[in-house]
């Protein structure tokens, strides 16, 4: 029996069923408040709704066809050794895709399979292929999360700006707006918690993220700085529609960063592009290890602009519009932004001195647990460092 740090257990495989309802929640929420824009005439409200949906769809769909493609040709194709994913064609996929079901597809082919291992006795396997079967399915679930990952930042984080902004600057909220947030809110907090720990446990060489403190710490060191800075760009777009001007900026030079260190993530140029246009989009609102090197000095550049950001935009909304210093929300926002920024970099500070886990190199044999290191291992391995 493999370790319980690398056993894809009951627990996780019910928390995948979680997440799949999530997911499906977020989207209709989303979906269900375009209509109702377009019910009240708002067109543009609609407009934008529907297009972070659709980019988060329609991103999600592209990477997720394009590792299946290349996952067909790996020992990953089928836990059980056939020459497909699932028994499904290349084409049948690509169909699958096209109508926005890659994400489904990849749920059901990973509950699946996490039913035949985790709520079947079976004695069939030997420790070793028991083991190589649980690595399996955390690189499923690990490709699945770095899609929810991209889809949670490209769909979920805008639409939490734009619902801030209707609610702050019109001074109106629905209660599907309010559920809209929520579930936007939740499922920014499901990806980032659910990808750091299936990638480190999809990497032999990484050690785990342990449950407890040290989760719950780098969880509010997440959601506190990118709440705080979501909140600080509404202000901004609160004093002028125009700072959307800025955020393109801001993403511009994220985008320039990506390309200065030369991601190599995607094996055609087009696709590398598109990768570092979302990586981009990722660093206007938190940050990430891009490459997997050293960034303490990244980190503190990227996290001394975002204090700039965090007390520039309350003070500037002040200073500028004084007549919004009486608004309902103003107080409220400031402390949340000034509290949350001191609260998320305290957990920074404190997750990467005391509770960050370290490195554990093994031995190659023990690195590459099936062998011959398969697509999907060496493809994780690019995947964005927490």
């Amino acid at each position: 029996m493999p370790p319980s740090s690398t056993q894809y257990t009951k627990l996780r495989w019910l928390l995948t069923v979680a997440g799949l309802c999530l997911y499906v929640v977020d989207i209709g929420t989303d979906v269900g408040l375009a209509l109702k824009y377009y019910q009240e005439k708002h067109f543009l409200r609609t407009g934008l709704t529907l297009v972070f949906v659709m980019a988060g769809v329609l991103v999600t769909q592209i990477f997720s066809y394009v590792w299946y493609r290349d996952d067909m040709i790996g020992p990953l194709a089928n836990t059980e050794g056939g020459p497909n994913i699932s028994g499904t064609s290349t084409g049948a996929i690509a169909v699958l895709h096209l109508f926005g079901m890659g994400i489904f597809t990849r749920y059901c082919h990973l509950l699946r399979e996490g039913f035949k291992v985790v709520w079947r006795t079976t004695n069939s396997y030997t420790v070793e292929e028991r083991r190589d079967v649980h690595h399996i399915l955390f690189c499923l679930a690990t490709d699945l999360s770095m899609l929810k990952l991209l889809e949670a930042f490209l769909e979920s984080v805008p639409q939490l700006l734009l619902q801030l902004y209707i609610v702050m600057g019109q001074n109106e909220c629905s209660l599907m707006q309010y559920f809209s947030m929520a579930f936007s809110f939740f499922n920014i907090a499901w990806a980032l918690v659910d990808y750091r720990r299936c990638l480190r446990r999809s990497l032999p060489h990484i050690s785990e993220m342990p449950s407890g403190l040290p989760t719950t710490i780098y969880l509010l060191y997440k959601l506190c700085t990118i709440t705080s800075h979501i909140l600080s760009y509404t202000l901004l777009l609160l004093l002028s529609p125009y700072s959307t001007i800025a955020f393109t900026v801001v993403w511009l030079m994220a985008n320039i960063w990506t390309h200065v260190l030369q991601t190599n993530f995607c094996s055609s140029g087009g696709l590398e592009l598109l990768y570092r246009a979302v990586i981009g989009v990722i660093l206007t609102f938190t940050f990430f290890n891009v490459k997997g090197q050293d960034t303490k000095v990244a980190m503190f550049i990227y996290y001394l602009f975002y204090a700039i950001v965090n007390i520039v935009a309350p003070s500037l909304l002040a200073l500028l519009k004084p007549e919004l210093r009486t608004a309902t929300f103003f107080l409220p926002v400031c402390g949340l932004i000034f509290g949350g920024s001191v609260l998320g970099l305290v957990c920074l500070v404190l997750y990467y001195l005391l509770l960050h886990p370290r490195e554990k190199w093994r031995a190659a044999d023990e690195v590459d647990g099936l062998g011959d290191e398969i697509e999907t291992t060496r493809r994780i391995r690019n995947f964005l460092q927490p």
